[in-house]
């Protein structure tokens, strides 16, 4: 009788969620108020970085207290284990080998030999784009890296992919002169200093959301934190002399960038729309240098890595009202290419046409229930051995991967070094169940390198 009772009580929670995604979906094609969407992404964030989610080497507050008044999540997953595709999967929600950007853009000759293209092809779908065509003011302050710096001086303009208004960095087609002094990603001469630039895209952010209120408002803020180099203060740069990041430099940053996290959310109280905005906290990839794997939080692998602690990450979603808070949502699996889908449909905006759209809209389990993944996720990382750098030793991974339910399979494109993983039994993948699944290992590696075949 108590299973029964169980079970009725979980179909009534889900109704309930369900009923009240419907409405808010329902009003908001209707007309009705449509919530801001502020996107914020940290650099090569380990889930070990933050303090709610275990880690140990900053306190982080503010961030903290997000999650405790949203959802945190804790099984997010990059589109790739490095910055330009990670931020091509958030932005176009395909995977972004779709469209050719694989590793880190950099110079012409770089990318060429990492067989990839100069930048995004503005032709791909954007949610900035979609959300603009819906009535969204639209804005980009941070980092970018999806095409410019460099000697690419041809990439499309911000406005290219949706965006009213923008800062970039030095990796952009439209870099910021108060950050940018230099032909390079940072310099003592920056009018905005390093330790200062996360306070600068906060305050861009909240004038942005000031001048726009009463309609709605998309806004990434891309920040470069807790990116290397670690710059805390003005004694921390010192021209000419080797630079040595140590445990104590990144605590400084985090701590700074969950300071400014706090202004974020209380900034926007102060506006009066924390009621109408959702503000999402995650990172683009994981982290390096890891200090012996604290960083990645009991997972395997860093950034470069398609091992976990190279794609599984922060994410961690704040609504006041809407997002129920204090909720661990450990069982729905969801992906940096889902956020197209989703934010499309929380703003009763329309999806790309004819856009084969790799994510899938997940926006229920903001409403507090989990839901199952209907689409499988696939990465790669590493098209040659020369022009990709992995991780040494063991945190070096095969170059193709696939997530399938609580499966997970890497392989390398040649079909060789197979290994199969219950990730949900195991997320420090330490038992390699290859041999005591073979027919499950057979069919996952066929769809896996069937996908890698498919792409550019």
């Amino acid at each position: 009788m108590r299973l029964v009772q169980k079970f009725a009580s979980m179909a009534w929670v889900v109704l309930l969620a369900l009923s009240a995604w419907i409405a808010g979906a329902a009003g908001a094609a209707g007309g009705a108020e449509r919530p801001n969407i502020v996107f914020v992404l940290a650099d090569d964030l380990g889930p070990g970085d933050l303090s709610c989610y275990g880690g140990k080497i900053a306190e982080t507050p503010q961030i903290d207290r997000m999650a405790t008044e949203g959802i945190r999540y804790t099984q997010y997953y990059s589109a790739a284990p490095i910055c330009s595709p990670s931020r091509v999967g958030l932005t176009t929600g395909m995977f972004p080998a779709r469209w050719n950007i694989t590793s880190f853009l950099q110079t012409k000759q770089g990318n060429r030999d990492c067989g990839q293209a100069d930048f995004l092809d503005p032709r791909a779908p954007s949610v900035a784009r979609q959300l603009k065509e819906a009535g969204y003011a639209t804005a980009h302050f941070g980092k970018w890296h999806m095409g410019g710096g460099r000697d690419v001086t041809e990439a499309p303009k911000f406005a290219a992919y949706g965006f009213d208004e923008h800062a970039g960095t030095y990796e952009s087609p439209e870099p910021h002169p108060d950050i940018t002094a230099t032909n390079w990603i940072w310099s003592v001469e920056d009018k905005v200093k390093r330790w200062d630039r996360t306070a600068f895209f906060v305050d861009k952010t909240l004038d942005f959301l000031k001048r726009k209120k009463g309609q709605p408002a998309f806004v990434n803020v891309w920040l470069d934190d807790v990116h290397t180099p670690w710059v805390p203060d003005e004694m921390s740069q010192v021209p000419g002399e080797p630079r040595k990041e140590t445990p104590e430099k990144l605590r400084r940053v985090t701590v700074e960038m969950d300071r400014q996290m706090g202004r974020l959310l209380a900034g926007i109280r102060d506006l009066g729309i924390e009621k109408n905005t959702l503000v999402i906290f995650a990172s683009d990839n994981g982290a390096l240098p890891t200090f012996q794997g604290q960083r990645s939080a009991g997972l395997r692998g860093s950034k470069l890595s398609l091992y976990e602690g190279g794609i599984r990450l922060p994410f961690i979603a704040w609504w006041p009202g809407e997002v129920p808070a204090g909720r661990v949502d450990e069982e729905t699996v969801i992906a940096a290419v889902d956020m197209l889908p989703t934010f499309v449909n929380l703003a009763g905006a329309k999806l790309p046409a004819d856009a084969a759209l790799d994510g899938e809209d997940l926006g229920l389990s903001l409403r507090g229930a989990s839901q199952d993944r209907k689409k499988v996720l696939y990465w790669e990382y590493g098209r040659n051995n020369e022009a990709y750098r992995f991780p040494p030793g063991r945190d070096r991974s095969p170059n193709v991967a696939m997530r399938d339910g609580r499966w997970k399979v890497l392989v390398n494109v040649d079909g060789g070094g197979a290994e199969l993983y219950d990730v949900v039994a195991d997320r420090g993948e330490g038992k390699d169940l290859a041999g005591e699944f073979p027919e499950r290992l057979k069919e996952m590696v066929g769809e896996a390198l069937a996908w890698r075949k498919g792409l550019p």
